[in-house]
């Protein structure tokens, strides 16, 4: 598996030169990422309680039971009620929260292995303190213990997946400079320490 990561890594960089200009015309960057959740009550008051976010504001509801609003603008039925909550995670990420009820809602947590699987990561300058802190906290589920990647460009990384109360998919990640794929391309990821 990691002979085909390093494989996948090479040819990534080698599509890509740096300087070319590529994408959507005027994108400055990522704005959110953005979950359903089952209980947008619960979800804010974990995401700012355990995961540390500020909440930035709440909306909702948002319905249009007498038209295709909700169908023509967000793919989702037309009956379909909406609350959402925007929240700021560290120093560049805002992350959207919705909470839905529709008459066709499908109630299953997609698995990293389906389609739409997902999963969001946090970077952690010492591993051992995170998982401990995440240890005390009620409805957490840890999956497994922290993993090393020591072959290829992921030399130097350490991770471990996590679960909320509700089952949402979330990951700790420790990476630090120096990691074995700098060596082949001039694109750095995203390090919060670094800023």
């Amino acid at each position: 598996m990691n002979d085909a990561m390093d494989a996948m890594d090479t040819e990534d960089a080698e599509e890509t030169m740096p300087g070319t200009p590529q994408g959507i015309p005027g994108s400055s960057g990522v704005h959110h990422v953005a979950y359903t959740v089952p209980d947008l009550d619960q979800a804010v008051d974990f995401f700012v309680d355990v995961l540390g976010a500020e909440l930035a504001y709440r909306l909702g509801p948002v319905e249009f039971p007498d038209s295709d609003w909700m169908e023509k603008y967000l793919g989702v039925h037309p009956k379909a009620t909406m609350y959402l909550a925007m929240l700021r995670l560290g120093p560049v990420t805002n992350c959207e929260l919705f909470e839905y009820s529709a008459p066709d809602q499908r109630q299953e947590i997609p698995r990293n292995s389906d389609w739409g699987g997902h999963h969001l990561a946090f970077h952690v300058t010492d591993m051992d303190e995170a998982v401990a802190y995440l240890r005390t906290q009620p409805g957490v589920r840890i999956l497994g213990e922290p993993q090393p990647l020591d072959p290829g460009s992921a030399r130097g990384d350490s991770w471990v997946y996590f679960l909320s109360p509700w089952g949402m998919q979330l990951e700790l990640i420790k990476m630090p400079p120096g990691m074995a794929y700098e060596s082949r391309t001039t694109t750095r990821l995203y390090r919060p320490e670094d800023h």
